[in-house]
């Protein structure tokens, strides 16, 4: 946190420099929008072909081919959920909430974007669907869906309250993907990165610059939906925090369990073609 008294006095220019207008750092311009509306029309007609239920305070893995769909919603209560993305076919791609949050800005909503990794940076997911997209950005800053918080985990747990927490979304994570994988927890672990939260309403406070997070809006029949761009394997944990209406990783927080339904188009959206890597050429100026 800053400190509430600075060590140093102000310059005699300080409100000069503090009134230049801020820039943009990635405008994405050239960036093209996507038209939602193929997306919305392959979905008449769709099966159903895989649903999985994720318990409270527990994570799971599922499965989305490209060209698929994928749904989270609420079925029970207020529940917020960390998700993680890997390219089914090679778990070093992965989500990037990093650049993610550059392109979209902190929270995201229908027709953003899920970017993976460097040196792949493309899109791994597109959200085509967010019932919650009425909420915005309420008085104190906060919105749903957010790219800035990590997860919650076991070590910032241990070194914040002492103990050892099993049960953190980091924690759920790895053991989902171990499950799913066959990998050893300790190599499961690598590959759980920063999340999508969710539902879960966050912002940062004006004074101090914190991450907050408050009560999630989200009710039963809420819905997040994406569309598959390459081959998925998804990590998703109903957080111990419920809905992060005040605890964010604990036993006694009223917490809920998360529908993850997949589904097949009867054709692919129109115009819609998998997304190629990145088309720089690596070589980094040598």
């Amino acid at each position: 946190m800053k400190p509430d008294h600075p060590a140093h006095a102000a310059p005699e220019d300080a409100a000069a420099r503090k009134a230049i207008r801020p820039v943009i750092c990635y405008p994405v311009e050239g960036l093209p929008r996507p038209d939602l509306a193929p997306y919305l029309a392959a979905r008449a007609g769709w099966t159903r072909v895989a649903e999985v239920l994720v318990p409270a305070r527990d994570a799971r893995c599922f499965d989305v081919p490209a060209g698929h769909f994928f749904r989270i919603s609420s079925v029970d209560g207020p529940q917020v959920g960390d998700l993680n993305l890997w390219n089914a076919d090679d778990l070093s791609e992965r989500f990037f909430s990093g650049k993610t949050r550059a392109l979209h800005g902190t929270h995201l909503s229908a027709g953003d974007r899920m970017w993976s990794n460097l040196p792949h940076l493309r899109s791994m997911a597109l959200i085509t669907e967010d019932t919650l997209d009425w909420y915005g950005f309420d008085s104190f800053g906060g919105s749903v869906h957010d790219v800035i918080g990590t997860r919650c985990d076991p070590y910032t747990h241990n070194l914040l309250s002492g103990g050892q927490y099993h049960h953190c979304c980091h924690s759920n994570l790895t053991r989902a993907l171990a499950d799913r994988t066959g990998l050893p927890l300790a190599q499961a672990e690598w590959h759980v990165h920063d999340v999508l939260n969710v539902f879960m309403c966050t912002g940062f406070t004006r004074d101090t610059g914190q991450y907050f997070m408050k009560a999630s809006p989200v009710r039963v029949g809420d819905y997040l939906e994406f569309f598959a761009e390459i081959d998925l394997i998804g990590g998703l944990s109903a957080c111990p925090g419920g809905d992060c209406s005040s605890e964010h990783s604990s036993d006694t927080a009223a917490c809920h369990p998360l529908l993850v339904e997949v589904f097949r188009p009867l054709a692919a959206p129109a115009g819609w073609h998998g997304p190629a890597a990145s088309g720089y050429d690596r070589s980094h100026g040598r």
